[in-house]
């Protein structure tokens, strides 16, 4: 009994031995499996990761995006920074609210239209590399928050390549709500970045305002504010108009005017210039702020000719009138419309 008893010890042992060893091994094979599924996860990850940079143009948050960069083939770059309640163009003048509006729903809306077909590519690279408009944004700290190429449009006028800087595969992108090329919206030029405001002075910056019309001297007039009173002088020394105080609501609503009104368009570039600025002005207006800044500017009249039959005679006659002006502010050459900037040609007696 001894000897069996020994026998069935030995064989009771050799049997946990076993399956500690089988334990041990199944344990090391399921570890192994875990680690090679956790690796080829990451990888896939990684990889997604990488194919979702590669074609997601879209800045999420508006807000985070405070300076663009733009650079042209021709050599030409544009730099659009935010500034308080405001965007800066080439950090030296107020950029034009609709062209920053342009650019920030370009990219915080784009988006993948489709990836084109492997034949195409080639074609989409070589349009990028002659036309590419290269975008670089960042945020307030500095750090770069996306860099593309936006290349031309596809023939249906539906679709722009980009191709984002790195990558080797191009995308044609939009804007799922907008049909159009997006390229457009960086391709805006020199004055064309620029704010068009001509007066932007809210009225409890205003100090004075005088208007002269060269012309119409006694429609000439001056408008103080003294406190809480407004003062109307006549502009010219000789007249006989009385210096008097002014209706406050009256001189409110004719100063509220300067608060923002924009021109037509600038003509820095416009030949005759000089020869406009050597007549007559229809107006000169003098804002002075009180912080001491003053704000000189003139108007010049571009008359319309047209034939007219007198109603009574039946006979044509010559007749003319102004639909625009060339405006000379501070450095820059504008043209306005009347019809926008006769709200603000008041005379003396308007505010009697």
């Amino acid at each position: 009994m001894g000897e069996v008893t020994k026998s069935i010890d030995s064989k009771n042992r050799e049997f946990k031995m076993n399956k500690t060893t089988w334990l041990l091994l199944g344990l090391f094979i399921v570890g192994a499996a875990v680690l090679w599924w956790t690796q080829q996860e990451e990888t896939i990850q990684s990889a997604t990761t990488l194919v979702d940079a590669d074609r997601k143009f879209k800045v999420e948050d508006a807000e985070s995006i405070h300076k663009v960069f733009i650079a042209k083939r021709s050599g030409e770059t544009v730099t659009l920074e935010r500034k308080g309640d405001h965007w800066t163009y080439n950090g030296e003048f107020r950029a034009s609210p609709s062209a920053i509006t342009n650019v920030m729903r370009a990219v915080t809306e784009v988006q993948m239209r489709f990836k084109p077909p492997s034949a195409a590519v080639p074609n989409m690279v070589n349009n990028l590399a002659s036309q590419g408009i290269k975008v670089e944004l960042y945020n307030a700290q500095g750090e770069q928050l996306k860099s593309y190429y936006v290349g031309g449009a596809t023939p249906d006028e539906r679709g722009t390549y980009m191709i984002m800087e790195g990558s080797e595969q191009p995308y044609v992108v939009h804007i799922p709500t907008w049909g159009g090329n997006l390229r457009f919206r960086f391709t805006l030029t020199g004055d064309d970045w620029r704010d068009k405001t001509v007066f932007r002075t809210p009225m409890e910056e205003i100090q004075s305002i005088s208007v002269e019309y060269p012309k119409q001297q006694n429609n000439s007039f001056k408008l103080n504010v003294q406190g809480s009173r407004y003062e109307l002088a006549p502009f010219y020394d000789f007249s006989n108009l009385p210096t008097q105080k002014v209706n406050r609501s009256m001189a409110e609503a004719y100063l509220a005017e300067y608060e923002q009104i924009g021109a037509e368009t600038f003509k820095n570039k416009y030949p005759k210039q000089d020869s406009v600025l050597q007549s007559i002005p229809f107006a000169n207006i003098s804002l002075t702020k009180k912080d001491g800044s003053v704000q000189q500017v003139s108007f010049y009249p571009i008359y319309v000719e047209e034939d007219n039959i007198d109603p009574t005679t039946g006979i044509k006659i010559a007749d003319s009138y102004v639909r625009r002006y060339f405006v000379k502010s501070n450095q820059d050459f504008m043209l306005v419309q009347h019809r926008v900037f006769e709200k603000i040609f008041w005379g003396y007696e308007s505010f009697l």
